[in-house]
């Protein structure tokens, strides 16, 4: 039997948590604005991401994913996801797992019972990083202006993510719908992508969503 030392790290007592966009304070942008703008930006604050690695090609490694989280591992640049859970895809043997807020301590103690005697890393970045979701009928404009990568329907269908060039930096895109695309942001880019996406929505309206 593998065993490894598990800690809970999100804090318990009451200490305050902050989201990357914290000085932002986009509580108080929500609602203002114009009445219908063209992009929507939600800031999904302080869910639970975890790297796992693992031999994708073994049955039984992806048997035990699906056994713990209850959905398919997915293929190269595909995500699967079922509501604030998701899994994507970041390499052979890499996957991103976020999950809702509080729940990442125990999400990584059922992976590791249900993958025991395999090689596994699993790793809590969940401080390190954040989600930020576009909507809305110009959110693939606003996406066209920032990256290089081709995000026609035809080449990034629902589904579909990718880490590629974003504003002259990097970070991950995701199409979880028709009109919604999630960007996976790192915490010290934060600040910077938030001005970058206010600038590029300027001329659709950006509205700002709790």
């Amino acid at each position: 039997m593998t065993t490894a030392n598990v800690y809970q790290q999100r804090p318990t007592t009451d200490v305050k948590a902050e989201s990357p966009l914290f000085h932002a304070d986009l509580k108080s942008l929500v609602g203002k604005g114009r009445t219908n703008p063209g992009v929507v930006l939600r800031e999904k604050r302080l869910l639970g991401h975890l790297t796992l690695r693992g031999n994708g090609h073994d049955p039984l490694f992806a048997a035990g994913v699906h056994k713990a989280l209850g959905m398919e591992l997915p293929g190269a640049l595909r995500l699967v996801s079922d509501g604030e859970r998701s899994i994507q895809w970041l390499g052979p043997d890499e996957w991103l797992l976020i999950v809702p807020t509080g729940e990442e301590f125990a999400i990584e103690q059922k992976l590791r019972e249900a993958l025991d005697r395999q090689h596994i890393a699993i790793v809590n970045v969940s401080g390190g990083q954040s989600l930020l979701e576009l909507t809305g009928p110009n959110a693939r404009e606003v996406l066209m202006k920032s990256t290089s990568y081709d995000v026609h329907p035809s080449n990034f269908p629902v589904g579909k993510a990718v880490g590629t060039v974003f504003a002259k930096s990097q970070l991950v895109i995701r199409r979880t719908g028709e009109d919604t695309w999630e960007l996976v942001i790192r915490r010290s880019f934060a600040d910077y992508w938030w001005l970058w996406l206010q600038d590029a929505s300027a001329e659709y309206g950006l509205g700002i969503a709790a």
